[in-house]
């Protein structure tokens, strides 16, 4: 084991990890973030879903040691129950959650997605969360929670 520095949600952490720990078991297991979910292990699922320098990448199969000193975000890294990022706040008020398993993936898509862009069709909302499994049947929740996240960033109260 070797210490590998991680700067997750804008905090510095060295943790003695093999070269196979995976970056979602570092989050999970070391730091007690469980906002990012095991869902598949193959990186097909998205329910790992993190933000890796602002780009949505599946924790699950990217080794810690290849992000050291790169900015992690997790589901908990973007608001907090006081203030919730508007992503967060579209979904609750979208209702867009059953079960909730897929929700860290999908937020942090959105997340992603506005960031680039900021007003996406419809065809480019699913495009966008095509990689992450839905079971439950909230899809169209889920549609209307990016389309009310845009719109709030777009114009913000």
């Amino acid at each position: 084991m070797k210490p590998v520095h991680l700067s997750v949600n804008g905090e510095s952490h060295h943790l003695p990890l093999t070269r196979h720990t995976t970056l979602l078991n570092a989050l999970r297991n070391d730091l007690g973030l469980n906002g990012p979910k095991f869902g598949c292990g193959l990186g097909e699922c998205g329910a790992c879903t993190v933000l890796v320098d602002g780009v949505a990448a599946r924790a699950c199969v990217i080794p810690a040691c290849e992000v050291q000193d790169r900015a992690i975000t997790t589901l908990e890294g973007l608001g907090n129950a006081q203030q919730l990022h508007v992503v967060q706040q579209a979904f609750i008020d979208a209702q867009a959650a059953q079960c909730g398993y897929c929700l860290n993936g999908m937020v942090m898509m959105t997340v992603a997605l506005l960031a680039h862009t900021p007003n996406p069709s419809d065809a480019q909302i699913r495009h966008a969360l095509a990689g992450n499994l839905c079971r439950c049947g909230a899809h169209l929740e889920i549609m209307d929670a990016v389309r009310r996240a845009a719109s709030l960033m777009a114009n913000p109260a």
